[in-house]
Order: C-alpha cells, then sequence, then structure tokens
C-alpha cells in the first residue's frame, strides 16, 4: 500500500477528485460529498508527506463539514411519508 501512493501523482488524483465533487455537488448529488472527503483525506497525505502540516487539520474540519452535509442532505432531507413534495424538488 504504502508502495503505492509513491507512484500515484497525488496532486493530480486531488486534481481530479476536486473536480468530480464539484460537478456532482453542483448536479445537487450527495455523492460528491463523499468525493470530496476522500479529497480532503488525499490532500492531508499530501499534507503530511510534504511536511505542509497546515493542510491537514483544515482538511479535518472539511472532512467534518462534509459529512454533516451528507447526513443533511442525505437522510434529513427525505420526506417520512416517502412521496416528495413540489417544494424539495428545487
Amino acid at each position: 500500500m504504502l508502495n503505492m501512493l509513491h507512484i500515484i501523482r497525488l496532486d493530480y488524483l486531488s486534481c481530479i477528485l476536486t473536480v468530480l465533487a464539484t460537478v456532482l455537488i453542483g448536479k445537487k448529488l450527495w455523492q460528491g460529498w463523499v468525493v470530496a472527503g476522500i479529497n480532503s483525506a488525499v490532500v492531508c497525505v499530501i499534507g503530511i508527506r510534504t511536511a505542509q502540516f497546515g493542510f491537514v487539520p483544515a482538511n479535518l474540519l472539511c472532512i467534518a463539514l462534509y459529512t454533516s452535509n451528507l447526513f443533511n442532505w442525505r437522510f434529513r432531507s427525505q420526506p417520512a411519508n416517502g412521496t416528495q413534495d413540489a417544494t424539495t424538488e428545487l
């Protein structure tokens, strides 16, 4: 696993994940928050590997926010009776 991290260009991976997360969230898909969280974890690894430790707490905070947003979008926004009301389709 560690050898794989030396082969993969984490900066390119982060770039791709950032674009993908932005597109998914722009389309109001909850999966975008999952991709954004994975991207923040990649940025934490980049920060540790390059001794730029300021990236770590910032991205841990982002992961917490993404988790909160995912929970709010995915679980709280579902109607209780299973039907969708016109105001939730915006």
